[in-house]
């Protein structure tokens, strides 16, 4: 989860270089209860990783970099 749209796409661009991952990243815009202002959205980054070969801990740091969270499903 990124602060920002700017953010997302500055971490989606960084990604694959970090973590080597193959896929691109999809970008969700995932809006406050109640909030259509699009300075109210927060941005999902979605990555699959179905064998789970991506550290939750290193994945959150690195999304802390861009004053985010990591959600894990």
């Amino acid at each position: 989860m990124l602060p920002d749209r700017d953010a997302a796409e500055e971490a989606a661009g960084e990604l694959a270089d970090r973590f080597g991952v193959a896929e691109e990243p999809q970008l969700v815009r995932d809006a406050l209860a109640g909030e259509d202002d699009a300075e109210d959205a927060q941005w999902l980054l979605v990555v699959e990783d179905p064998d789970r070969r991506l550290d939750s801990a290193a994945l959150d740091a690195f999304a802390a970099e861009y004053e985010g969270w990591l959600e894990a499903p």
